[in-house]
């Protein structure tokens, strides 16, 4: 099972760095997600490939059509939280607040209801596991928030679990899909989003492809933008992360889809019989 998302957001919603933390900020930057939309929309249709989309609130208010033209294309529609912050950063309150903005803000232009969600940065972590309380009152069905092991922005280690399965906390059950790991010489690979994906040539990505069960990527626009500007204020290591292998992602994402079997959340939810599947309990 190879599940195909993408995180919508513009090229300036690099999550913790102050020159660009801020919506007062975001306005100063020159906007290129339309631009590198339309590259996406293109793939998509000459392939003729399914995909869900994680789209921020912002987004949808600052661009509703490209939120429309989403929805009338027939893809799936999720949230990635409306001003992609680091969920941790929030209280219960201030999580609540900025989650049913989102989904306020993607239901009125769409229509439909929004069924999955995915934290910026993959930032559940063991601190906040109380984000899974407010995402289920919300009627989120599907979470997409575990990265099931280290990360800069935390990961959580402890879910033990690199396929889906049920989350147990507290009173609430829910459907999560987390990011896959594969396992070599005693770590954990990450292969299929963001700077990983844009890292590792096409062969090696290709070998962990062939021997995955289960795959969950997370690319983004700006991925595909080799000409977007350098932000300011991120360390060597941030800015190889973030602007290695622009060029090539495209391509490389093309050949992917064409080469394997990709599905959208939706139809990988109904694949599942989630009767038998594993339930992890946290907390």
């Amino acid at each position: 099972m190879n599940v195909l998302t993408f995180d919508i957001e513009d090229w300036f919603h690099i999550l913790d760095n102050d020159a660009c933390k801020t919506e007062k900020q975001w306005h100063a930057f020159e906007p290129r997600l339309e631009q590198n939309m339309n590259k996406i929309f293109q793939l998509l249709e000459d392939n003729k490939q399914d995909a869900t989309f994680f789209v921020i609130g912002w987004v949808a208010r600052k661009y509703p059509h490209i939120v429309k033209k989403i929805s009338e294309l027939g893809y799936e529609i999720a949230t990635h939280s409306d001003m992609h912050q680091l969920a941790y950063e929030f209280d219960k309150k201030t999580f609540k607040e900025d989650l049913e903005r989102s989904l306020g803000s993607i239901e009125a232009l769409t229509g439909k209801k929004v069924r999955a969600y995915r934290a910026p940065g993959f930032s559940i972590i063991d601190e906040n596991l109380w984000a899974f309380e407010e995402i289920v009152k919300q009627g989120i069905e599907i979470d997409c928030s575990i990265f099931p092991a280290k990360r800069a922005h935390g990961g959580l280690e402890s879910f033990g679990h690199a396929q889906p399965a049920w989350i147990e906390y507290q009173n609430v059950t829910l459907k999560e899909f987390p990011i896959n790991l594969y396992p070599i010489a005693g770590k954990n690979i990450i292969f299929s989003g963001g700077g990983y994906f844009r890292l590792l040539p096409y062969s090696m990505i290709s070998y962990f492809m062939k021997r995955s069960e289960y795959v969950m990527t997370y690319l983004h626009p700006r991925d595909f933008d080799p000409e977007q500007p350098m932000m300011e204020g991120l360390n060597m290591v941030r800015k190889f992360k973030s602007y290695y292998g622009l060029g090539g992602a495209l391509k490389k994402l093309e050949r992917l889809i064409q080469e394997y079997d990709f599905i959208s959340i939706d139809e990988a939810d109904k694949m599942i019989d989630w009767d038998i599947s594993a339930k992890v309990k946290l907390g």
